[in-house]
């Protein structure tokens, strides 16, 4: 079977594609619920529009309460930094320009998600959950999406290349014509 440019055949591309949305749309959905629905307390705090306000509060803490308080505001929106990159479904792009996207992008949402939270009755905003929801997508998108794309370029191969004798010379690709096929 001959591959049709990077990451195999066009429908197994357009498969992964479709993947990527759903699994995005879902993770929206799933992140949209569990940040708008009503929360029940005597008392609600004021919203935290100071930068950094509630990450020093939250490391006043005890380490285990401070950790998990601030690793649930960057794992909530981390795997937008895969998933968005993923929908797109471009291989050959700049990773400085995929990494700018997909922080834009999701700050945009958080922030959008952060304006409509504070309208429902428990929540308030908080711009702490904002720069450490975008910082979990940058990591995320650093740790997993380079290194993805580079593999996906190589086509999945990780055979080493037979190396060649100073008497031999390469002659280069063997030329192709992608509407004839291969004679029986």
């Amino acid at each position: 079977m001959q591959g049709h440019g990077y990451g195999g055949t066009t429908a197994l591309r357009y498969r992964y594609r479709v993947a990527g949305c759903v699994l995005l749309a879902v993770h929206l959905l799933v992140v949209g619920w569990l940040a708008l629905r009503p929360l029940t307390a005597p008392w609600v705090a004021a919203a935290q529009v100071e930068p950094l306000a509630t990450i020093r509060a939250d490391l006043a803490l005890a380490p285990w309460d401070a950790a998990r308080a601030i690793g649930a505001m960057v794992l909530t929106f981390a795997p937008l930094g895969v998933l968005l990159p993923w929908a797109r479904g471009r291989l050959a792009v700049s990773s400085l320009g995929s990494l700018t996207r997909t922080v834009f992008t999701s700050a945009m949402i958080a922030l959008a998600l952060q304006v409509v939270q504070s309208g429902v009755v428990g929540q308030v905003l908080n711009a702490d959950a904002l720069l450490l929801n975008v910082m979990g997508v940058a990591l995320a998108h650093l740790a997993v999406v380079p290194a993805v794309r580079a593999r996906l370029r190589r086509g999945g191969e990780v055979r080493p290349r037979k190396a060649l004798r100073r008497d031999e010379v390469t002659q280069g690709m063997t030329p192709t014509i992608p509407r004839v096929g291969i004679a029986p």
